[in-house]
């Protein structure tokens, strides 16, 4: 399961910008994560319960997860197109060149700190 590593990531990018920020706890983070990744969002939230339990900084934090669509541009009709998949074809011309332009990121989008 990569999700516990993805969110030990997490974790430690909290604790540096504790440090450069000067804060103590996390209470919310919000995450945005892409249909097209191969996180499941579901285990990253099972994952940063254990691995937020027991940390000052992030024990009783809560994560929101914010789930970012999957679009591309069709080399062939010159649309950007909504997929669910990295292998769909272009739902307006049938095209099989899309190239994906969103969906496939993980990034921390915000943070409710004390």
């Amino acid at each position: 399961m990569h999700e516990m590593s993805l969110t030990e990531g997490v974790v430690r990018i909290l604790e540096q910008q504790a440090e450069t920020h000067g804060f103590t706890r996390v209470k919310t983070v919000w995450l945005e994560i892409g249909e097209l990744s191969t996180v499941i969002p579901e285990s990253m939230e099972f994952c940063f319960d254990a691995v937020a339990r027991g940390n000052p900084l992030t024990e009783g934090a809560r994560l929101e997860i914010i789930r970012i669509p999957g679009t591309a541009w069709c080399m062939e009709c010159s649309e950007s197109v909504a997929v669910t998949s990295r292998i769909d074809l272009c739902p307006k011309c049938g095209g099989a060149r899309l190239a994906v332009t969103t969906g496939e990121e993980m990034r921390i989008k915000e943070m409710e700190v004390e």
